[in-house]
């Protein structure tokens, strides 16, 4: 469904033809959650698709200041899919935001920046096409519950595969079957209690146009799983990941339980990771694939990590952008906390998959930037990677100073592993790298100064502030009887 139609008159026809009684307008605010307004499919015409609807940008995370608040949105017609969830028949379409003054695609909205990356890359020749490929992954929980008072703040989590419920004995049957930390990848059920809701999500993403390669359980306890999409181009498959996460958070709700792409939820255990595939084509050739060399990786390709983990500090206040993500990045949880590249090589933060080799799979060379979470906004994270390897390639970077390090990093000896160089531990540390490291960003006019000011500014007060001046739970098992 998402992808087949081509016009807005196809949108039309659609709507009459399958009984459409609702259309769902949706765009993303800064931070990265999906907002939406619903008229009566009586009321959308053709016009709306020039004109644009109208709506308040000073009530949206990071948009407009109140005294230029009216924005418009334009309906993408190319978006359109059926709501599988709504009981009333609706049809959903990804937005556009545009100024009404002006009539320029606004420069805030982070689709409009997942655009600007494609057209910067053709703009470039270097190629035509990039494929993105991420692998998100979340928890569905049995119950959360939490609060932030000035006297009282904590959270609660259950779930039914947590191993902490193998001693449950409630007067309710406990069956023993919990994951241990660390042991989920891939247990078959009984162990597996979240497999037919994995399954329903991944059939209804199918049926929306979103195809899947598989899922799957994931390492950590408590339902950690993970549904794998077919690759797609920058800005399409940004919109599919935010049709992912509407898919698995509706489906999860729906049996009773919740999801969370949050990521680190639990202490202590493998945090959700958002692992993200890419490559550049030109003239339907993979540009990436070179036989006979490393990892069968092309002299570009190497340019292209060389500028991904050159500007990785700064890259990480996107694609890594909350306080949390940095509870996730630290060693031994599978987390990619060390700057280099590798083949195979899970704990370097740029692996080369190396399933497939020989040219006969030349098209299935990329590379995987590992440091991504699911908690970023997926248009700015994927534009970010774009312009930080292109960077790579413009200024023919050198990636020999970063590996290739085919050696568990974890395990190197302590002269060594000083030599290797970690990610940022802290989101302050990320934006600071940010103000400092970002014209490569500016290239292209794909990000503004005032988006990045915006962003950093709003991480800043909104989040990072707002948690540092909180006192912490663990600080009253430390502290308290000083």
């Amino acid at each position: 469904m998402y992808g087949s139609c081509t016009s807005p008159e196809h949108v039309l026809d659609l709507i009459r033809s399958r009984g459409i009684q609702i259309v769902d307008l949706r765009f993303t605010d800064l931070p990265g959650t999906w907002q939406h307004a619903s008229l009566p499919a009586s009321q959308l015409s053709l016009a709306d698709f020039e004109r644009g609807i109208g709506f308040d940008g000073s009530s949206i995370r990071g948009f407009q200041a109140i005294e230029e608040s009216d924005m418009l949105l334009v309906p993408d017609p190319t978006t359109a899919f059926i709501d599988p969830f709504a009981a009333v028949p609706t049809l959903v379409m990804i937005c556009n935001v545009v100024d009404p003054e002006t009539r320029q695609p606004y420069a805030r909205d982070p689709r409009y920046v997942a655009q600007k990356a494609e057209r910067y890359l053709r703009d470039l020749g270097i190629a035509d096409t990039s494929f993105w490929g991420p692998e998100i992954e979340f928890f569905i929980f049995d119950h959360v519950s939490y609060e932030v008072l000035p006297y009282r703040m904590g959270f609660a989590i259950d779930s039914r595969e947590g191993y902490w419920n193998s001693g449950r004995n409630d007067g309710t049957p406990n069956l023993g079957y919990t994951i241990r930390p660390k042991e989920g990848y891939f247990p078959a059920p009984p162990h597996d209690t979240f497999q037919d809701i994995r399954s329903e999500a991944a059939l209804l993403l199918e049926q929306i146009g979103v195809p899947v390669e598989m899922h799957h359980h994931e390492v950590a306890t408590a339902g950690q799983g993970e549904i794998d999409m077919r690759r797609d181009t920058l800005t399409a498959m940004a919109d599919k990941v935010m049709i992912y996460k509407y898919v698995i958070k509706n489906v999860a709700r729906k049996h009773g339980c919740t999801a969370t792409f949050m990521p680190k939820p639990l202490f202590g255990d493998n945090g959700n990771g958002m692992h993200t595939h890419q490559s550049l084509w030109r003239d339907g050739t993979n540009l990436f694939y070179a036989a006979c060399h490393y990892a069968e990786l092309s002299e570009l390709a190497l340019s292209y990590i060389a500028g991904l983990l050159t500007h990785v500090d700064a890259l990480l206040a996107l694609t890594s952008p909350t306080t949390n993500s940095y509870k996730r990045l630290v060693p031994h949880y599978e987390a990619p906390v060390n700057v280099a590249f590798s083949k195979r090589n899970r704990s370097a933060c740029v692996r080369i998959p190396m399933y497939a080799t020989g040219p006969e799979n030349a098209a299935a060379k990329r590379i995987e930037f590992r440091p991504p979470d699911p908690s970023c906004n997926p248009y700015l994270a994927f534009a970010a990677m774009l312009m930080a390897g292109l960077d790579g390639i413009q200024r023919r970077l050198d990636a020999s100073r970063f590996g290739p390090l085919d050696v568990n990093t974890y395990q190197l000896p302590p002269e060594q592993a000083a030599q290797v160089k970690s990610v940022p531990g802290s989101l302050g540390a990320a934006l600071e790298a940010l103000e400092r490291d970002h014209d490569w960003l500016l290239e292209g006019n794909v990000f503004t100064r005032d988006l990045l000011e915006t962003w950093v500014s709003y991480k800043r007060e909104k989040e990072l502030r707002e948690v540092e001046v909180r006192p912490h739970p663990y600080e009253f098992y430390l502290y308290f009887d000083i």
